[in-house]
This record gives structure tokens, sequence and C-alpha cells, in this order.
């Protein structure tokens, strides 16, 4: 962390003297401290201070490195007195993040300092955090562990009649039994024709024969989230749903296929989604084939058709294309991958030909 501090405060610039982080994910990022609360300066010419309130002081003294950690009392004096010290006259605040509520209180409770919104400094973070540290793939990869256990798991339990609310509990009961400190997101199940909405929500619905079931989950191991995505059937299906779920499939191994240092994320879109507009389905694919995760289950870059960030060893991203057909059914199939020098490596273990279960 002592080095992200460095790094973050080595790219202020010339007019910037200090950043003013507020943001717990950005918190957790610089300090590695989980907290609900806490405010982190990071000065261009001094060490960073984190100020903390009681409930937190002792574990942030314990497990903080490379800022000077401090019992917060009235913040905003205590801040203005650490801007004093080291003559602070213009400070950035987190323009990703910060709302007009909280730019506010901080422009009152500061008024000898300009607050100032610099997108190159936003853009600097955001960068930082697009390039996992071997730490971070390796909570994310004990994260997704859970989650193909959960899967293999949900597999036994699905049968007709079961609620899809039932489905999301078991699948969110299995993941904290096996160390899941917490959901990444509210869990997606939706089944028969709930299943065309790609963000459904798990209802009382019971699954029946014919069915789709379709379940985006994931869990957090150290902070870090882990997202999969997959669809089952219970009982026969229909050709159409058969053709459909295959296209799917091919769209997401020509995807991953595509990811690779070097080539630009709208291109590993476009390896998914000119197959699905090839086997007629273009206009039921409206999301992005990707997204990247972290700290947060939604980060950039992403697999989208406008996205031109170029990948880069490091970045970890979702690839998960779907079809859905309103009033209907829908399928998606989703694995992480982690981007290498020559290619990617696939986190994600759970299979992915069709499961249709008795």
């Amino acid at each position: 962390m002592e080095d992200r501090l460095q790094r973050l405060a080595q790219q202020l610039p010339d007019d910037i003297d200090a950043m003013l982080i507020c943001e717990a994910v950005n918190r957790q990022y610089f300090t590695g401290l989980r907290s609900s609360a806490g405010t982190l300066l990071v000065f261009k010419q001094a060490p960073a201070v984190f100020l903390i309130d009681s409930r937190y002081y002792e574990r942030a003294k314990k497990d903080i490195h490379g800022c000077e950690v401090v019992l917060q009392g009235k913040l905003f004096e205590q801040v203005s007195e650490w801007f004093q010290r080291h003559g602070v006259r213009t400070a950035a605040v987190e323009g990703d993040y910060l709302n007009l509520s909280q730019y506010a209180r901080f422009k009152e409770g500061l008024p000898k300092v300009s607050l100032v919104s610099k997108p190159e400094i936003d853009s600097a973070i955001r960068r930082m955090r697009m390039i996992k540290s071997p730490e971070e793939i390796a909570s994310v990869r004990a994260a997704q562990k859970i989650t193909d256990d959960a899967f293999s798991h949900i597999c036994g339990y699905i049968k007709e009649g079961r609620t899809e609310r039932e489905i999301a509990g078991e699948l969110l009961d299995f993941c904290y039994r096996h160390g899941s400190e917490r959901p990444s997101f509210d869990y997606i199940v939706v089944s028969g024709k709930n299943s065309s909405m790609p963000h459904g929500v798990p209802g009382e619905k019971p699954v029946e024969r014919g069915d789709f079931i379709t379940m985006d989950f994931g869990c957090m191991i150290d902070g870090y989230c882990s997202d999969m995505t997959r669809t089952v059937a219970v009982g026969a299906l229909s050709d159409e749903q058969h053709r459909v779920y295959q296209t799917v499939l091919d769209a997401q191994l020509a995807g991953i296929a595509a990811v690779r240092a070097g080539v630009s994320c709208k291109t590993v879109d476009a390896a998914a989604r000119d197959l699905i507009t090839a086997a007629g389905y273009g206009e039921a694919f409206g999301h992005g084939t990707g997204h990247s995760l972290g700290i947060e289950i939604h980060e950039p870059p992403a697999f989208s058709k406008s996205d031109e960030t170029i990948c880069e060893a490091g970045m970890v991203l979702s690839v998960e294309p779907g079809i859905y057909l309103e009033g209907k059914f829908g399928v998606r199939i989703e694995d992480l991958v982690h981007i290498t020098a020559d290619g990617c490596e696939n986190l994600t273990a759970s299979e992915k030909k069709l499961l249709v279960l008795p």
C-alpha cells in the first residue's frame, strides 16, 4: 500500500499540493483497510495521513503502513491543521465519487483551501486500479473458487418446483458457509420467461420443466469480487433453446480467444458480438461483453462497442455475452479472465456445456 501512496503522490500535477480521499473503495485501495469511515490525505511532499474514528483506530494503527494514522476528532479542524502544516493551498478531490453535498460540506469546512476536481488524477487512480497486483489476483481467484464450488452445489439443489428466491438463498448461504465475506452484488436468479431479463430479480416463480435458469452471482475475499453466470435447464428443451445456448457459448469462447495484451476492449466485444449478430440475434444482445472488477464489481475498462482501452497484462475482466428473447427465455454465460502477455488465464472452472438437470 505504501507503494501505491507514493505513486499517487508522484502523479499529482504541479498545481496540486495534496489530495483528499474519502470514498471507501479508494481508501481501501490505498490503505488496505476496509471501513465505513475515514479520510486519507495524500501530500505531494510529505507522508500521507489517515484520519479514522475510534471504531477502526486500533486496527488501522496495526494494519496500515506507509502513512500516519490519526484518531479523528473534529474532522475539518484536523484536516485544516494538516493542510496548514504542509502548506497546502490547493487540494484535489475525487471527481469520480464525491457528490455535490459532500463537496459543499468540505468547501464550507475548509475555507482556506481551494478544492478542485482534476480529471487527470481520477484517471491516474482508475489506471492504477485497472492493473491488478499478484495479491489482488489471488484474492479474486480465491473468491472465484468459492463461486465455482457454489455452482457445483446448486446444480444438485435445483429441481422442478424450487423458486428463484429459494435458489438465490441457497447460493448465498453456501457462499457464506464456505468463506465469502459478503456477496459481490445482489444475486440474479431468473427462470423461464424471466430469464429474458438480464438483471431480473429473484421472485416466487417456481422452476418448471423446459425452463432455462440463469444464475449470476459472486462473492468477496479480502474485499475483492468474483462474478460468474451460468444458464442451466430443467427437463427437455426446444430446438431454439439449444440453438441459442450454443450460439452464446460459441460467442463467449470467441470473446475469450480474442483476449490478450495489446488488443482493444472493443475488439474483444466485436469477437463475441459479431458471432451473435451473424446468427441473427444481434438485437437480442444489448449489453457489453464484459467488465473489469476488483474492489468494485464494475470497474473500468469494459469489453464494449465503445471502449477503446488497450488490454494490458494484469487486467481482470468478465466475458459474458448473452441472448435475451423477450417473453420467451434468455441465456448468458460468464467467466473471469486474467489478461497475460500472450493471452489470458481463465479464472473460472465451472462447466459451460449445456447442463440439463433432471
